[in-house]
């Protein structure tokens, strides 16, 4: 029987690589309704995703080119929707 494993979609910049091992990672996730990125503030999650970062950059970027990218994607975001209502 034939079976085929899902491919990962192709990231064409660095900041989309970063933004993928974050979710992979669950230090980020999406808001349901309306698609904003949001920081889960999960300090474990965090550390798996920059021990990824480093172990397997991609191509033709140095481990810590690629852990300053993940950087610069959680500072650029919030832990919260900014068209979701405030509680």
């Amino acid at each position: 029987m034939l079976t085929t494993r899902e491919r990962r979609p192709a990231i064409r910049t660095v900041r989309g690589w970063a933004i993928q091992v974050l979710r992979e990672a669950g230090a980020i996730r999406e808001c349901e309704e309306h698609g904003w990125m949001q920081d889960r503030v999960d300090p474990h999650a965090r550390k798996r995703a920059f021990d990824a970062a480093r172990r397997d950059p991609p191509a033709g970027v140095p481990p810590d080119a690629a852990a300053a990218e993940l950087r610069e994607v959680l500072d650029s975001i919030g832990d919260t929707c900014p068209e979701c209502p405030a509680d």
